[in-house]
């Protein structure tokens, strides 16, 4: 049961979200836009259902604010006013699957060529290119604060970046990226 300070904040954010509402409505990402609302609301522990928790992710997270304004571009370049997105997080990766969560993002540099489905990005994150080429990130990554990702390589599946890992070269389906040495340790599924 939600307080009655709880309801009175949802209904003045809910006027305020209004136009990003009926820009959720219409837009051609809206199945992508629900992914990444059901993945940004499980990473907080939310359990607010459909619009709900699209109003509360507009509302308080500016990470997922400037995920939203992205997916909805060029329509919701308007909206900054009634609700300012992160300005630390750039978003420059142009194929971006759904359920993308952003956690924190503060400081965080997306590059990447293209980003699968259900990938989760923590702060201090900076994924980007070279002259070569720029990051393929497959289905299922986790990437913890403070890794860097660069240059054309491949992070395959199921694939956990440990924090403040460097990553250069590709890393295998199924393998983890400790810090530090940035060394590749690969487990395998013994079921």
């Amino acid at each position: 049961m939600r307080s009655v300070q709880e309801r009175l904040l949802f209904a003045l954010n809910s006027i305020r979200c209004i136009p990003h509402i009926l820009i959720f409505f219409f837009h051609k990402n809206k199945g992508v836009i629900i992914a990444d609302v059901k993945h940004g609301l499980f990473e907080m522990g939310k359990d607010y259902k459909g619009l709900y928790g699209l109003i509360y992710l507009l509302s308080f997270c500016k990470q997922f604010r400037t995920l939203f304004y992205y997916r909805t571009r060029p329509y919701s370049a308007f909206l900054g006013f009634l609700c300012r997105p992160l300005p630390t997080l750039l978003i420059l990766t142009r194929d971006i699957g759904p359920g993308l969560a952003i956690v924190h993002g503060f400081a965080t540099g997306i590059g990447a060529k293209s980003i699968g489905k259900n990938c989760k990005i923590y702060q201090l994150v900076s994924i980007g290119g070279n002259k070569y080429g720029a990051p393929v990130i497959k289905d299922n990554v986790t990437i913890y604060p403070g890794a860097i990702l660069f240059g054309k390589i491949t992070i395959g599946n199921n694939v956990v970046i440990g924090a403040n890992a460097t990553v250069y070269r590709d890393v295998p389906d199924n393998s983890t990226v400790l810090p530090g040495s940035s060394n590749i340790m690969r487990w395998t599924d013994k079921s």
